[in-house]
């Protein structure tokens, strides 16, 4: 057991590391609230582009609709009007629909970085709230510190714990950048340069021979669905978006479904309770935990059907995940290095963080069972039909 010099040195020393937090943190929640500032003006600058973008090619529409009636009359009484007449009609149609194919172009660039700018603008207004709230907790920390010595050597675990919890997040933090950034490497990164060398044959072919330039096109159609379909995949993992429209057991429900499609395993979903929207970044934890313990049944349990339920209480949230496949040592599986055998650490990592409870009962040949239970506070709660918070 500590003495209370020894105590009373490793309050000094946390309160002192807290202290620099504290400026650390105001200084992150300063810069964000100026990158805030900085892209709002930036998103003004846009919607003004984009509107005088759309002016213009409304214009532009109503021209070229003009310059077609011209053509067509011209075209249909060539009697009557001369040759240089038809071919101006044409001239003058065709220019305006390459100004208005530009112009369109355009329009969706500018949609494109406007939407980029209001999802930023979203993530710094959460980054400086989430500052302001973690500065708040700093400053009950340090008042509770540095006014209270009694009981700290019972907190001194629990503060270990915690610190530990911090590596493991940032280690799985830095192990999902470079899973994104070789998934993107190997798929859209190439699928691009793909595309790219063959918009470059198809001008190519514009001189030399036209009439292969629409196979051509065909191919680069398909290279692009699929360089989509990767973006997608990965958009998904990062961030699955459904979530915020649908809410987490349709979110579920379809992500099941596409499941089955895409591994073959068949998940019966079973959900009790009153369904309602909880907190955003509740939903995000509990649809990720699910999503690793079904990765897990997949690549380990040697089955094609798990059983998920979730049940809804006022105060709790239940998740209860099952599999008849192969099971494993638990305590064999705990003591690998770092305890990352099967998943169950960033699982338990996110548990943790939700104050819930998780209990994994298994065994070899005698399948996997899993129960977590997740307290519902006041401020996880959202009023049933509510959108989550961005």
């Amino acid at each position: 057991m500590l003495d209370a010099s020894v105590l009373d040195h490793i309050l000094k020393e946390t309160v002192e590391a807290l202290e620099r937090s504290r400026s650390q943190i105001h200084e992150i929640a300063e810069n964000a609230q100026a990158e805030v500032r900085q892209v709002s003006r930036e998103l003004e600058e846009v919607k003004k582009s984009l509107q005088a973008v759309i002016e213009e090619v409304d214009r532009l529409e109503r021209a070229e609709k003009r310059a077609r009636l011209r053509l067509a009359e011209v075209s249909k009484d060539f009697y009557r009007y001369k040759e240089q007449d038809i071919k101006e009609a044409y001239d003058a149609a065709y220019q305006l629909q390459i100004e208005l194919i530009k112009l369109r172009d355009k329009e969706k660039i500018l949609q494109y970085r406007r939407n980029h700018l209001e999802r930023s603008w979203h993530r710094l207004q959460l980054t400086v709230q989430k500052a302001e709230q973690l500065a708040s907790q700093v400053n009950v920390i340090l008042n509770y510190l540095t006014g209270e010595l009694q009981g700290l050597s019972l907190k001194l675990d629990e503060l270990q714990q915690t610190q530990q919890l911090v590596f493991s997040i940032i280690r799985a933090q830095e192990e999902e950048r470079k899973r994104v950034a070789r998934e993107i490497h190997d798929g859209p990164a190439q699928s691009l340069a793909h595309i790219a060398l063959r918009a470059e044959y198809c001008l190519q072919l514009l001189n030399r021979d036209p009439d292969q330039i629409r196979e051509e096109l065909h191919a680069l159609q398909n290279v692009v669905s699929l360089c989509l379909q990767d973006m997608r995949k990965i958009i998904f993992d990062l961030r699955p978006m459904v979530l915020d429209d649908i809410g987490l057991v349709p979110a579920l429900e379809r992500y099941f479904a596409t499941y089955k499609e895409q591994h073959g395993l068949e998940v019966d979903f079973l959900f009790l309770g009153q369904e309602r929207r909880l907190d955003n970044t509740l939903e995000v934890a509990l649809f990720r935990i699910i999503q690793e313990a079904v990765n897990n049944i997949r690549k380990h349990a040697g089955v094609k059907r798990a059983v998920v339920k979730v049940e809804m209480l006022p105060n709790r949230i239940s998740i209860g995940i099952r599999d008849e496949g192969k099971g494993f040592d638990l305590e064999a599986v705990r003591n690998r290095e770092e305890g990352r055998g099967y998943g169950l650490m960033g699982m338990r990592e996110r548990v943790q963080l939700l104050k819930g409870e998780m209990k994994i009962t298994t065994a070899p040949g005698k399948g996997t069972n899993i129960s977590i239970t997740i307290p519902l506070d006041k401020e996880s709660k959202v009023q049933p039909g509510a959108a989550p918070e961005t």
